[in-house]
């Protein structure tokens, strides 16, 4: 199977780079799987967890909350606002993000911001759950 670069640059450190069969990504308009060859495309990414196929059998998987992705047919790069190795992550962590979220929603009045955010905390409820923490 053919390999592409990836780098995933958290706010405070690179979390990943290096050569990978694959790349799921929890895009704004939906799950997409990234391959080598992939069209350009730049996309945004909402709440949840970014899977690593490093070959057949071997991959990681890490926490995202929100950011870009820039997809070339020779790699792939992840800007993220927020992001963690699905090990460091607990429900204690998660619960902060969902406050914070929470408290931004109660602070706006703007109807779209207030949706969005909404929708942040929905997401980040369903990653708790389906981390089981």
């Amino acid at each position: 199977m053919a390999t592409f670069h990836f780098d995933f640059v958290g706010p405070e450190r690179t979390l990943y780079s290096g050569e990978v069969n694959a790349v799921q990504l929890p895009g704004i308009e939906g799950e997409m799987t990234v391959m080598a060859g992939h069209a350009p495309v730049l996309t945004s990414l909402r709440v949840g967890v970014i899977v690593i196929t490093e070959s057949q059998g071997s991959g990681k998987r890490i926490y995202v909350r929100g950011g870009f992705a820039d997809i070339g047919p020779k790699g792939v790069t992840v800007l993220a606002e927020r992001a963690a190795p699905i090990e460091e992550l607990n429900a204690a962590s998660l619960d902060r993000d969902i406050e914070a979220i929470q408290m931004q929603y109660d602070a706006t009045e703007d109807l779209q911001k207030r949706e969005d955010l909404n929708a942040q905390i929905v997401q980040l409820r369903e990653t708790k759950a389906l981390l089981k923490l």
